[in-house]
This record gives structure tokens, sequence and C-alpha cells, in this order.
């Protein structure tokens, strides 16, 4: 089992299967944008621009879990893209923690289980890096920001060109 075995919502209620994105490298982000830290879509979105035709895809899954997304999918998207000119994927809003939660972050928090192994998400902008073989590989706290860890996506984006190559 992979990150690719799983479908999500979009944020217009249509079923997007993440095996669409097989081969890329995938930095998932549960976001909010009012929270404190939502500035970081300004980085998140960078990331996405800078290595978008190299092969990463930035997915953002809201969630008003922490009581900081309290706005419909459709304002959410248009308050990301106005505000920080988001282009990177956002899907529906989604519950991280609890018996409700999305199967893919259940997913994500049991490969990266985080602080001292407890597992659940403890705020909005934990983020997990998959590499370009559907495999969670890192996953970085609410207060890591994006470009912190830009060496180890390029790193990813290497290994999965690499592979590309050598295939041919």
């Amino acid at each position: 089992m992979n990150v690719y075995d799983f479908k999500v919502q979009t944020a217009k209620g249509e079923l997007k299967s993440l095996a669409d994105y097989r081969g890329q490298v995938l930095l998932i982000v549960n976001t909010a944008t009012k929270c404190g830290l939502t500035p970081q879509f300004k980085e998140l979105q960078r990331l996405h621009e800078t290595y978008k035709d190299a092969g990463l895809t930035v997915l953002g899954f809201p969630c008003n879990q922490f009581h900081q997304e309290p706005v419909q999918n459709s304002e959410m998207a248009q308050t990301c893209e106005i505000n920080y000119g988001v282009t990177f994927p956002l899907l529906a809003k989604i519950d991280v923690n609890g018996p409700n939660a999305d199967p893919l972050y259940k997913y994500l928090k049991k490969e990266a289980s985080g602080f001292f192994g407890l597992g659940g998400i403890k705020w909005n902008f934990t983020k997990f890096l998959v590499d370009a073989e559907g495999r969670v590989v890192k996953r970085y706290s609410p207060y890591t920001k994006p470009l912190k860890f830009e060496a180890h996506i390029q790193k990813l984006l290497e290994q999965a060109s690499q592979k590309k190559t050598a295939a041919r």
C-alpha cells in the first residue's frame, strides 16, 4: 500500500485518485486560512512554482478541526488564491484526527507518526513529504517552514529523475 492507493474529494466535490500523481513527489499539507501559520501558503506556492515542472505537487487539505477553517470549500480556495496566489490543488475540507479522519490521513499518520511516535496531527500545516514511489518519507511539524526542507525535496526530485532516465 502507498499514497497512490487513495482517492480524495476535490473542493468541487469530485472524486480524485492520487494515482493520477504517480511518479511525482508530493507534499501533503493540512491547511487553514485563519491560522497564525497561514503565511506558509506563500512558501508552499513558491515550492510549487519552482518545482512543478520537475515533478513536485503540493496538495492542500483544508481542515477545521483546530477551528481555523470555518469557510466553505469554494470560499477557502478563493481566499487562498487572492491572498496568497495559491495555484496548487486545494482539496475538500477533511478531518485529520479522530473517528472521521480521512483514510489518507490515517495512513500518513501511521507511516510517519511524528514527535515521540504520538501520531495525531497537532496543528494546521503539518507536512508530509512523499517520494515518487508513493512512500511517505518525512513528516514536518507545523512550525517547520516549507523552504527549510527544500533541499530534501530537490533530492527526491533528483532521485525520481535518475530512475526515469535509467528506465529508458
